[in-house]
């Protein structure tokens, strides 16, 4: 009796185990034929459109109840964590998945990204001279932001590449959409 499968059963069968999904990428390409930078392009523009939501509804909000800066980062980052595993969570669900598997799996494929996000995007607006005390109706506030998103992208990229060139992160919940 046989154990286990090969790539080729695993992969008719709809499942790869993640310690051999980057063995997969190797063999047929990453995720339909797209290059692993690419896939892991499009992981990180996920990240960053739940990331963002989260960051900036907590900026604008600390801003304008008028919170330390420490308190409005603490709140953009629990937002952005939260609004980054729901766009994870929420496909997830509306495919019949389970909430319990649906969590497990965002935390699995969001968490590292979000956090490299957000502590680079946090020290952006705090390096940024004036940046977290301006107004929301600033240029300075909204310039800050959107480059710090930027470069928080940039940051999450090689990260999300590492991952998953080795079936983890993104990957992880690439296979069940």
């Amino acid at each position: 009796m046989r154990h286990s499968m090969n790539l080729t059963e695993h992969h008719e069968a709809g499942y790869i185990p993640p310690h051999d999904h980057h063995r997969h990428h190797g063999q047929h390409g990453a995720h339909g034929g797209q290059s692993l930078s690419r896939v892991a392009w499009m992981a990180t523009l996920h990240c960053l459109a739940g990331c963002a939501i989260g960051e900036v509804a907590g900026m604008v909000i600390g801003t304008a109840l008028g919170l330390s800066n420490f308190e409005t980062i603490l709140l953009a980052t629990v937002l952005a964590f939260i609004s980054g595993y729901a766009m994870t969570i929420l496909p997830l669900l509306r495919a019949g998945m389970k909430s319990a598997q649906a969590a497990r799996l965002a935390l699995a494929a969001d968490s590292a990204s979000i956090a490299v996000m957000e502590v680079v995007d946090n020290l952006v607006m705090l390096v940024v001279p004036g940046a977290m005390d301006a107004t929301l109706d600033s240029f300075l506030f909204w310039g800050s932001m959107t480059v710090a998103l930027a470069i928080a992208a940039v940051a999450a990229f090689p990260v999300n590449r590492w991952l998953i060139a080795r079936g983890m992160g993104h990957a992880v919940a690439h296979a069940h959409h």
